[in-house]
């Protein structure tokens, strides 16, 4: 079944993008797509120039790191135990690690703070602290690109503005690729560098500023119930 169509951009290293949209538009089958944990239907995907599906599973995990919304299986697992699985990619059958592997950990350990939580079980972090460790987990996995769907799900404001911060930072600094869904569409338009905007029909992709110039952002919702105020870079509620 097709969900969307007429989908085409690209993306380059260091940018931070979301994916936007109302609910049922198809954000996270596409990200799921690009992840390659769903077939693509028509069309291509490629990383550097290359075709997706002629990447291998291992080359798969050293390209991509993926953070879904999905409760993960192995909550009863410490935070340091997940995080070290982040780099059985490039750890021997046994899943030894060697001093690089535990420098890389060590590193986004210091990057997430995540230093007063290492012994606790999984399923003892709040919402807020378990998604950093996962965020960590894929920054361990050592990726050119990070997909991540609706990494802000069931957080304060303060802890939204403070992930999506740290994921603008990890992608300037470390000069990778970091796309993600979301239904926090002003917070992408002022954090992003790019947005694609899922509508079922232009599917429009560029900077915020740009996406804005040229109203995209008007027609997202029903015009009689929200409107968008292109000074504020808003959504206002027609009372």
């Amino acid at each position: 079944m097709v969900i969307a169509s007429a989908i085409s951009f690209q993306l380059k290293k260091g940018e931070l993008a979301a994916i936007v949209g109302i609910n049922g538009i198809g954000k996270s089958t596409l990200l799921k797509t690009l992840g390659r944990f769903q077939p693509i239907i028509s069309g291509s995907i490629k990383i550097e120039g290359k075709e997706l599906s002629t990447y291998d599973y291992l080359q798969m995990a050293s390209k991509i790191s993926v953070v879904l919304t999905e409760s993960i299986a192995s909550k009863n697992l410490s935070v340091y135990e997940l995080l070290a699985l982040g780099r059985q990619p490039y750890t021997n059958w046994l899943g030894k690690l060697a001093d690089t592997d535990v420098s890389i950990i060590n590193k986004s350990i210091a990057l997430l703070e995540l230093e007063p939580f290492l012994d606790k079980k999984c399923f003892q972090l709040s919402d807020g602290q378990l998604q950093r460790v996962l965020i960590a987990r894929a920054l361990i996995q050592d990726t050119d690109i990070i997909l991540l769907d609706e990494p802000t799900t069931h957080l304060d404001l303060y802890h939204k503005v403070q992930i999506l911060k740290l994921l603008k930072s990890i992608a300037h600094e470390t000069n990778k690729t970091i796309l993600f869904t979301s239904h926090e569409i002003e917070l992408a338009i002022q954090l992003c560098d790019k947005m694609l905007i899922l509508d079922g029909r232009e599917n429009a992709f560029n900077e915020p500023c740009k996406l804005i110039e040229n109203k995209n952002f008007d027609t997202l919702f029903p015009t009689d119930t929200i409107s968008f105020d292109s000074n504020t870079g808003s959504f206002r509620i027609k009372k």
